[in-house]
């Protein structure tokens, strides 16, 4: 009978000398570990580990004193502890493993998301989440939208880095103010998002349009990585032009038009956006 009952103690994570142990205060108690010993089998050099193993795990109680006595848990709270834990680990494991399968997913997909509040809204959830830094080109009309979880996330010590297109004044952010403004919406017939979050997820595309807008979201490295250098590369144009936007202009005209003739894919500079 007794071998039948380790069993079933070691598949409840019980060590051989801990079901001996277990079961001999189960059958006497309180014992102290001397008398744990003799009883059970379990040799005198390793009963205190044991015990103390027991107590440790909520298995068995401990009188203390000069010479501490032991007594286990009743069989039937011992069960109920063991389905408790059982049920908390089964529920830890679904939620891992599904959040560690939609990350893994996440990682190849892009990610359609049409309304405008609807982009925003997956970019508080880029800002919410970041850790390190967030990478920003944005509009003053979406900005007001943002302001406030972008101040939350630089109170945990998000660096925040904006390009703005329009009269936008943040304390809590670096703040580059793009050099032509209103007169990109002109040419593009819209504003647009982009959002670069701790460099592994972005968010780009129109959001001008009402319900009619589009932008994707995506983890995917193939993306994330260019998107994320072309925001790199406007915040080195926009230093460049701060500090020799003369001699440029000399070179590329106002603004520099030349080089946006020649390479826009509307050089008439009418991008409209169809709905």
């Amino acid at each position: 009978m007794k071998e039948v009952i380790y069993e079933t103690l070691k598949n409840l994570h019980f060590t051989e000398y801990e079901a001996k142990a277990y079961l001999t205060l189960l059958e006497e108690s309180p014992l102290t570990g001397y008398a744990v010993a003799k009883n059970s089998g379990v040799p005198r050099s390793r009963i205190y580990e044991v015990l103390d193993s027991l107590a440790l795990r909520g298995d068995i109680l401990v009188s203390p004193g000069s010479t501490p006595q032991y007594t286990p848990v009743p069989a039937k709270e011992l069960i109920k502890n063991r389905r408790r834990e059982a049920e908390e680990n089964f529920e830890l494991a679904e939620k891992s493993l599904a959040e560690f399968e939609r990350s893994a997913n996440d990682r190849e997909n892009i990610w359609n998301i049409t309304g405008s509040s609807e982009i925003l809204d997956k970019v508080k959830d880029c800002i919410c989440s970041a850790k390190k830094r967030i990478l920003l080109e944005v509009w003053d009309e979406e900005y007001e939208a943002l302001e406030h979880v972008l101040r939350q996330a630089a109170k945990k010590g998000v660096d925040i880095i904006i390009i703005s297109y329009g009269e936008i004044t943040s304390e809590f952010a670096h703040v580059y103010h793009h050099y032509m403004g209103d007169e990109i919406t002109d040419e593009y017939g819209g504003r647009w998002i982009v959002i670069s979050s701790d460099d592994t997820e972005v968010v780009a595309g129109i959001v001008s349009l009402g319900k009619d807008s589009r932008a994707a979201w995506t983890r995917h490295v193939g993306l994330v990585m260019p998107i994320t250098e072309v925001i790199i590369h406007d915040l080195y144009l926009m230093e460049i032009m701060e500090k020799h936007r003369g001699l440029l202009e000399e070179s590329f005209g106002k603004n520099l038009i030349h080089l946006r003739h020649k390479f826009s894919i509307h050089p008439d500079f009418k991008k409209h956006y169809v709905k």
